[in-house]
């Protein structure tokens, strides 16, 4: 991660929603404006994946929110609709090896990078969901809780929420003895006690505290 973010911070602004910076940085004369946020840093198994979005000046930004307060229906409508008004979206993925490698703050990051570079528009400006920025050449600015406070950031965080949801069922197709097609991944009671039960298979995070103590001598537990 040679590159070194280019830090910046509106001045002045006012946040009266939640295009308020997106509107500001197009007045500054930025034109592809991307926000951006990951899925997945909490669970025990699975990738992390990151989404970077543009939305067009004329959407209906209200629509998009955090991710977290959305039914999954509502999450695939929202999907559908920002291929129907043709939104720039970047997916970038962090298999585990990278996650265990790299460490999760570190694989989300990268993510994040890979999705911005996916675009096909390359963006000339991020907006960063939480305090760390993403190791590109680019201007960005870090938001905290930015899901709330930025369309685009709300967008990418449904993009990368439906992404990640839908490979953790191909991966309970493949280990459903983990039962991922109803945790996803993440440390539930249920998921915790399959894992005592099985020890981890190939996608789970062998660094992480609720699975390394599980780890055995003989490889994997599938």
């Amino acid at each position: 991660m040679a590159e070194k973010p280019i830090l910046y911070q509106l001045p002045g602004l006012v946040e009266r929603n939640s295009f308020s910076f997106e509107r500001a940085l197009s007045r500054q004369g930025f034109k592809v404006v991307a926000g951006t946020d990951e899925a997945g840093r909490g669970p025990l198994a699975g990738p992390v994946v990151a989404a970077a979005v543009v939305l067009p000046p004329r959407c209906n930004y209200r629509i998009y929110l955090d991710s977290k307060e959305l039914t999954a229906e509502r999450r695939q409508e929202l999907l559908a609709g920002l291929h129907k008004i043709k939104a720039l979206i970047g997916v970038g993925i962090c298999e585990v090896e990278e996650i265990d490698r790299l460490n999760i703050l570190q694989a989300s990051l990268m993510a994040m990078k890979k999705g911005l570079e996916a675009l096909a528009v390359p963006a000339d400006f991020v907006l960063v969901d939480g305090k760390f920025p993403v190791p590109v050449l680019l201007p960005q600015q870090t938001l905290i809780k930015g899901e709330k406070r930025s369309a685009s950031i709300a967008a990418a965080s449904i993009v990368a929420k439906e992404v990640r949801d839908r490979l953790m069922l191909e991966y309970h197709r493949s280990y459903p003895q983990y039962n991922f097609e109803r945790h996803k991944g993440y440390p539930t009671a249920e998921h915790r006690r399959l894992l005592k039960e099985h020890g981890p298979c190939p996608i789970h995070r062998r660094t992480f505290k609720g699975v390394r103590e599980h780890l055995r001598d003989s490889g994997d537990g599938c």
